[in-house]
């Protein structure tokens, strides 16, 4: 009998690293070729990786919230033949799934279950000078891009013995190069440089254990949500601006066009007239669609429009994109919506309905409450809050009568927006929202 060490493959779409969510077979198990065997979650998506052949599982390596680097050992196999097996080649591609081979590969299949684009764990404090990248597990990986993980790959350096110059902690290209010309550490120098991060520099709370409590894992999708709100928290400056909307000729005009709506199959609901009334306020209002690009210290202005709808599913709250909305109709925008809310419940988005998205907008439905504070879906520079619609008493021609009314919290990076800007940019929606018949002027 021989012993085969499967290692994490390559996903692709620059991933280093997974975390191990959840164990679908245990040692002693035999294991059928392409059968699950344990849910790995990066920063881009959650995949099933399967088997590539048959046999029985002597080991498996790392428990759930363990995070594993690319190439790092996963389950150790039991094949028959006379001497180690020897592993075959791993690869997949970006949507999930396993690529063409001609020979076993280690594959990621299934469709991506949840994705948090810009994720990036705090670093973590590690000394020493250059050195291999561990194809074992670690905890913790430090802030950097894509670009510069492959330059480190390429160069040989572990980025967590890197000291970050960047903004947030982040480690540059110029510190990796640098680090790589550095001599090796003398024993008792410090072991990192304190990260600018306010995240990365406060101590870890801990909570004494008492004997009423349970203790689960902070794991998974759950902590790389922390992750995100806790990046964008200390990182933007949070600035949220709420106003009223009257709705009420909204909610006519809805009444009015959804039995065309439904005969053409689509369910109509008031956040595609949303979306669109956004997307027409972008387009006069630019700034709220750009991002800034920290390493060049340029401001993005994005000629398209991705509008991010943040869905709650039981996993967490992840964010699906309708693409190009400003180019679909009312009811294109609609069934976007719904297909993408679908398959986000039902843990079957694919990584491109995750990703790219350029302003977002969050609605709690009839639990919206009077108003919010959102978080920005960090890098983009504006979130708006949709929520509940309430029977109130406004002036119209001079009259007091009984209108639809809800506020629209929108948060907005003040290093970036302006207030007056953000402000002139709700009050567009408004507009928009309180006579939605304009919006037809707008649309595809």
């Amino acid at each position: 009998m021989a012993r085969w060490e499967f290692k994490l493959p390559d996903i692709g779409e620059g991933v280093t690293e997974g975390e191990i969510v959840s164990w679908l077979i245990k040692a002693g198990d035999q294991v059928k070729e392409d059968q699950p065997m344990v849910e790995v979650m990066t920063d881009k998506a959650t995949v099933t990786i399967t088997s590539p052949r048959a046999g029985r599982v002597l080991e498996t390596h790392g428990s759930p919230g363990t995070v594993v680097a690319v190439h790092g050992v996963l389950v150790v196999f039991e094949l028959d033949g006379g001497a180690d097996a020897p592993a075959p080649k791993a690869h997949a591609n970006g949507n999930g799934h396993a690529g063409a081979r001609s020979e076993p590969a280690a594959t990621a299949v299934g469709d991506i279950k949840e994705s948090l684009p810009g994720m990036s764990a705090p670093p973590r404090a590690s000394g020493g000078a250059a050195a291999g990248l561990q194809s074992g597990y670690f905890n913790e990986k430090p802030l950097a891009t894509p670009a510069t993980r492959k330059l480190a790959r390429d160069m040989n350096v572990d980025l967590r013995s890197v000291p970050p110059t960047g903004p947030q902690g982040r480690v540059t290209k110029v510190d990796v190069e640098s680090f790589s010309k550095a001599p090796a550490a003398r024993p008792g120098a410090p072991e990192r440089a304190p990260s600018a991060s306010p995240v990365a520099a406060r101590e870890a709370v801990k909570i004494a254990p008492g004997a009423a409590e349970e203790r689960v894992p902070f794991a998974g999708m759950r902590r790389k949500i922390a992750q995100k709100m806790a990046q964008s928290v200390h990182t933007a400056a949070h600035f949220t601006f709420v106003e009223e909307c009257d709705v009420t000729a909204l909610k006519a005009l809805r009444a009015r066009l959804r039995p065309a709506a439904e005969a053409q199959g689509v369910k109509l609901s008031f956040l595609p007239f949303i979306v669109k009334a956004v997307v027409a306020s972008l387009k006069k209002h630019a700034v709220l669609n750009s991002a800034l690009d920290e390493s060049t210290n340029e401001l993005v202005y994005r000629k398209y429009y991705n509008i991010g709808i943040a869905a709650s599913t039981d996993a967490g709250l992840i964010v699906p994109v309708i693409k190009d909305a400003d180019r679909r109709s009312l009811l294109d925008v609609a069934r976007e919506i719904e297909r993408v809310a679908t398959d986000a419940k039902n843990g079957k988005s694919k990584m491109d309905d995750l990703q790219g998205s350029t302003f977002t907008i969050t609605s709690l439905g009839a639990e919206g409450g009077l108003f919010a504070t959102p978080i920005l879906n960090f890098p983009e520079v504006g979130i708006l809050g949709v929520h509940q619609m309430k029977q109130k008493p406004v002036v119209k021609n001079g009259q007091i009568v009984i209108g639809d009314v809800m506020l629209l919290s929108l948060s907005f990076d003040h290093r970036i927006v302006d207030g007056h800007v953000g402000a002139a940019f709700a009050y567009e929606v408004i507009r928009y929202l309180e006579d939605p018949d304009r919006l037809f002027l707008e649309m595809a």
